[in-house]
């Protein structure tokens, strides 16, 4: 290649390059992308699918702010720039609304709802009014009468958004700086005076969150399964996680199955919640308060349980995927029916599980037992046997126990997966008779506002951490009512209970690490190293996400149940990470799991101190068995899927009218045709233009 050849070649890169840096920069100028966006996501199970998602290029509308339900008209019939991309403030976002947008979806092409800084005042729960319907015990077969909720509707303020699909995006923004530019770019451009149309430019929203999956379940694990290319490209995920759990008396873990003279205490509750936009599900009511509960009671129970043993073994489970079915119950009750856990259901003697605890009246805990399975004369004795221990328990405790009418069935539990197996005895803790008191239950605002956790003004992060709410005060004493009646229930001795008292610092602290910041001193202390950087300055998600890595909710409950009813062994840190506790150790991994965590650090340092913590904290599959039966359109366990996409962004930006655009268009297409022609031209004529005046060299005189 000539001299002449490599100048063009670095002239035409340097043009490439500027033209890419001048098309970014004009972008920028043109667009403001949307910041702190989650969007609604496409679920789907084994007969529809839920959800939301924009066109393959993104859905594009004119702005428009919705100022009231009768400003509806506008989008729906008389403006005259449709489609809208509809502005809702969090008063709007009803069902009502929805269904209009959604009956109208030709006008709309998308929303987006602001969240507000506080909670509303009236309830809100895009959940339906009987949560988990078809996958409970109650059914036409095990009692009909108490089947679809027909008794007790638990969720009165459920308006079923969720479960409904739009095919326009939905997305949530933070009301903070973003939303501001979009109020002021539609009060500038789009908001129409005395009914007039508002004339061009206006401004409009571009919505990405295109989904990749279609119809079902069943449909979309088959494209997934007849991908040919090297690398294929799934188009859906299985919902699911790990639950967590850990017993009193190590477990062999790895002879699974039936355990002579084993009888097992199950002691549960969830871990997971929902709402309508799917990383936005803090749940502080729906989980956190039971299974902070439930980790305080452990914690409550480590030096009884070591000092006087109850004949009986109790073991901690912490359920992942609940929302959608009962994806972690569900899993560990196959399990157990499949020797495929620690123990089997012929190991379980009665379930305790804590429900929501969180909000409650008269500091009263109402205590659910199943009327269908108590019939049995045996399975009613040893209820009203864990009925009494749990009345006992509350003695002397500023919270009263009681159980609702006897007819009445069930709330939506964790224990129903395990009724539906065998009659097991059982009670599960809540903090209301019939009806939730959660007004914004498997909503974005059922937070810790909703749970009424406050600080004085002015406090530092590390003081808020210390410092023993009133929330922090009232749990503590469910924590101790739950930890003296599973003492109790295990076969421990009444003398002891007095003894056993949940510590409020942990209380506080645990809810202040899961619903204000994980990123604390605390949290930072007691997790491994590894998975510092998950930990963040706000609430946490609670969404169960897909089958592909344990959620930072599951890992920390492991941490902190390992280090709560654990103990420090002296091992090195290669030993720990390698499940034992010397170089010739074969046994212990199958009866503890080995945790190496990093530690404070001393004053004046900065390196931390890292050791390890020897506890029974275990993880195992919450991944519905529809999946590994490959039965996807199982009537009898969750077929939850959720949809893969490309990517979610939202941005504004002003859009000229169509007669103007028109107009650039043509007057484009004329230069870019004058342009041919005069290429054209002067190709032609070439040996004319561009012949050299210079005499031949070979010229004679």
């Amino acid at each position: 290649m000539d001299s002449l050849s490599n100048k063009w070649m670095i002239h035409l890169l340097v043009c490439w390059f500027f033209i890419g840096v001048s098309c970014n920069s004009v972008e920028k100028k043109i667009y403001v992308e949307l910041n702190n966006t989650v969007p609604c996501v496409r679920l789907l199970n084994a007969t529809h699918q839920i959800g939301c998602q924009s066109s393959l290029s993104g859905n594009v509308g004119v702005l428009h702010v919705l100022e009231s339900e009768e400003n509806l008209d506008w989008v729906l019939r008389s403006g005259r720039n449709p489609p809208y991309m509809v502005i809702l403030e969090s008063p709007l976002f009803t069902r009502s609304i929805m269904m209009k947008l959604k009956n109208g979806s030709s006008r709309v092409a998308g929303v987006a709802v602001v969240v507000p800084n506080a909670n509303p005042a009236e309830g809100f729960s895009p959940h339906t009014t009987c949560p988990n319907e078809n996958t409970g015990v109650y059914s036409d077969t095990y009692d009909p009468a108490m089947a679809h909720c027909n008794v007790t509707k638990w969720n009165p303020l459920g308006n079923g958004l969720s479960y409904e699909e739009f095919d326009f995006p939905i997305f949530s923004l933070k009301d903070d700086n973003d939303t501001q530019v979009i109020r002021q770019c539609y009060l500038d451009h789009n908001r129409p005076m005395n009914g007039s149309t508002p004339q061009y430019p206006l401004c409009a929203m571009q919505l990405y969150s295109h989904m990749s999956a279609v119809t079902d379940t069943a449909t979309c694990m088959r494209r997934n399964d007849i991908n040919f290319s090297i690398s294929p490209e799934m188009v859906c995920d299985p919902l699911g996680d790990y639950n967590v759990w850990a017993s009193t008396r190590p477990l062999n873990n790895t002879a699974k199955g039936h355990k002579m003279w084993e009888s097992v205490v199950i002691a549960a509750a969830r871990l997971d919640s929902r709402s309508f936009f799917s990383n936005v599900a803090p749940g502080a009511e729906s989980g956190v308060s039971g299974f902070i509960t439930l980790l305080a009671a452990a914690h409550a129970l480590r030096n009884p349980t070591q000092e006087a043993p109850p004949n009986r073994t109790i073991l901690y489970t912490f359920f992942q995927g609940e929302a959608f079915d009962y994806i972690g119950s569900s899993r560990m009750v196959y399990d157990m029916q499949n020797n495929q856990f620690a123990v089997d259901l012929d190991n379980v003697h009665s379930v305790l599980e804590i429900g929501q605890v969180g909000l409650r009246a008269d500091s009263r805990v109402w205590l659910h037992t199943d009327p269908v399975s108590r019939r049995n004369s045996s399975v009613n004795k040893e209820v009203e046997e864990l009925i009494n221990n749990l009345h006992l328990a509350a003695t002397n405790l500023s919270v009263s126990t009681q159980a609702p009418n006897f007819s009445q069935p069930l709330p939506p539990s964790s224990f129903q997966r395990f009724l539906r197996a065998r009659p097991i005895p059982g009670v599960v803790l809540e903090d209301h008779q019939s009806a939730y008191t959660n007004r914004f239950y498997e909503s974005m605002y059922d937070n810790g506002e909703n749970l009424n956790i406050t600080y004085p003004p002015n406090l530092t992060p590390e003081e808020q951490l210390e410092f023993v709410t009133d929330t922090a005060k009232a749990l503590t004493e469910v924590a101790t009512l739950v930890a003296r009646a599973l003492y109790k229930q295990a076969g421990g001795a009444e003398s002891m209970l007095s003894n056993i008292k949940a510590d409020p610092q942990i209380v506080t602290q645990l809810l202040y690490g899961f619903l204000v910041r994980s990123n604390n001193s605390w949290f930072q202390q007691i997790v491994s190293p590894d998975l510092t950087s998950h930990l963040i300055d706000r609430p946490l998600n609670f969404y169960v996400g897909v089958i592909q890595q344990s959620s930072e909710p599951t890992l920390l409950v492991q941490y902190l149940l390992a280090n709560l009813t654990g103990s420090t062994v002296n091992v090195t840190k290669d030993n720990c990470q390698s499940q034992r506790e010397d170089e010739e150790d074969k046994k212990s991994k199958h009866m503890y799991y080995y945790m190496w965590v990093q530690g404070a650090a001393p004053p004046n340092s900065t390196q931390r101190e890292g050791f390890c913590v020897r506890s029974t904290a275990r993880l195992s599959k919450a991944v519905s068995p529809a999946f590994d039966l490959r039965q996807f359109t199982s009537k009898d366990y969750s077929t939850w899927t959720e949809s893969r996409w490309k990517f979610i962004k939202g941005r504004i930006f002003l859009v000229a009218s169509h007669e103007l655009e028109m107009l650039t268009l043509g007057v484009g297409i004329g230069v870019l045709l004058t342009s041919f022609l005069l290429t054209y031209f002067i190709s032609s004529k070439a040996d004319i233009l561009f012949s050299s005046g210079r005499e031949p060299t070979n010229a004679t005189y």
